[in-house]
């Protein structure tokens, strides 16, 4: 596994002043994530190279940059969102944010394009949901999210289908006996043909059933989510599993051994990570689909 995260820092509330950079007319305030205290890396920059700065309060300590409302305002946003360049772009720089903060910490990352109008809101956030951020904390806190996912293997030959009878007859005028049409010998090894995929489907679903249970009696905790598309994938084959779970660093040998187990002939099994605890640090902030002004 490509430990890729330091320790834990210690888990302790932000002292001194706060490091807040006031934002302009027409600015609004991008939220990445809350941690139990700390300022940001140093020269850390988020969306649209805006530098990383912070808001305190009860403890907790949110990570923000400016950005402007002609672009993340409730209106603009709408339209920027249907640009998928856009939105790759926003998505890289708040991960790289995201990533470096839970490198350092314990964070709660929040959901892409968060934005608020001001400071005040921002800290208004934390002092409302304080325990359900300071809970979620303390359950990621010296863990770390790794992902697995299995895919159907495309070279796995589905089961031989039984041999052909072929089926006498005779006529009423005492006719030769005759074999199965060529067409519907066709239908019958069609449908065959697609019996054996449902067959070698369900057997690698079982397997992946299998497996997500056995990581989750090592995990913390465990999540699964929906498959993804090839496109996001990037691989052709179905995939059966795509599971996340949050582990203690002292059992991941025992954690990644699990999946040797289950590469066989039904499944190709995928371990990606580590990653900032995005599937375990999940809190309705009222947002939209996809974040949004507040």
């Amino acid at each position: 596994m490509n430990d890729r995260h330091p320790t834990v820092s210690e888990n302790h509330p932000a002292t001194g002043p706060e490091t807040v950079a006031p934002g302009g007319p027409g600015q609004g305030v991008y939220l990445y994530a809350v941690t139990p205290g700390g300022e940001p890396p140093r020269d850390l920059r988020g969306v649209m190279d805006g530098p990383v700065w912070t808001v305190s309060c009860g403890g907790l300590v949110a990570h923000v940059s400016d950005v402007p409302l002609d672009r993340f305002g409730e209106e603009p946003l709408r339209r920027s969102l249907e640009d998928l360049e856009w939105v790759e772009g926003v998505a890289r720089a708040h991960h790289r944010v995201v990533e470096a903060l839970a490198a350092a910490g314990p964070a709660a990352p929040v959901r892409l394009v968060t934005v608020y109008t001001g400071e005040e809101q921002v800290r208004d956030l934390l002092d409302r949901r304080h325990d359900d951020f300071a809970e979620i904390l303390s359950h990621v806190a010296g863990r770390r999210e790794w992902g697995v996912k299995a895919y159907l293997r495309r070279d796995t030959p589905p089961p031989s289908p039984e041999p052909a009878t072929t089926a006498s007859s005779a006529s009423a005028s005492g006719g030769a006996s005759g074999g199965e049409s060529p067409g519907l010998a066709y239908l019958r090894r069609k449908k065959e043909s697609l019996r054996g995929r449902e067959d070698l489907w369900r057997a690698a679903a079982e397997r992946a059933e299998l497996l997500h249970a056995e990581l989750g009696q090592v995990a913390v905790a465990s999540r699964r989510h929906r498959p993804q598309d090839p496109q996001l994938s990037g691989r052709s084959e179905s995939m059966v599993l795509n599971g996340a779970y949050l582990v203690d660093p002292a059992r991941e040998e025992e954690f990644a051994a699990v999946l040797g187990g289950y590469r066989d002939r039904f499944l190709d099994v995928e371990l990606t990570g580590p990653w900032a605890p995005y599937s375990f640090t999940s809190i309705d902030l009222g947002a939209g689909r996809a974040g949004g002004l507040r």
